[in-house]
């Protein structure tokens, strides 16, 4: 399987165990507590896979800021959380840096 792909799928595992872990309310519930445990350890088995062929600078700034977007548009989205004009432009510069890191090599 592809690193990027590979990436991509820890992302979205992180993405989903943040978002669990908001669900948990402090580990009170069950089910959201055992999805957030079960998508970290994903996370990071598959990170730990995509380390083995990227580069730990470029995996981890793509894993940090991929994941931090796409957290914060999840809080818009299904928690209501505020977007303003601030927050949107500081998602976009995440964007643009993982950008210039690809593009970087």
């Amino acid at each position: 399987m592809p690193a990027w792909l590979l990436l991509i799928g820890a992302v979205t595992m992180e993405v989903i165990g943040t978002t669990a872990l908001k669900m948990s309310e402090g580990f009170s519930r069950f089910w959201p507590s055992a999805t957030t445990v079960a998508a970290y350890m994903l996370a990071f088995i598959a990170l730990g896979f995509v380390l083995k062929r990227m580069e730990v600078g470029v995996a981890y700034a793509i894993w940090a800021g991929l994941g931090t977007a796409m957290v914060a548009m999840v809080g818009v989205l299904f928690f209501g959380e505020s977007m303003d004009w601030i927050k949107a432009s500081s998602l976009m510069l995440i964007v643009l840096g993982l950008v210039g890191l690809n593009l970087a090599g």
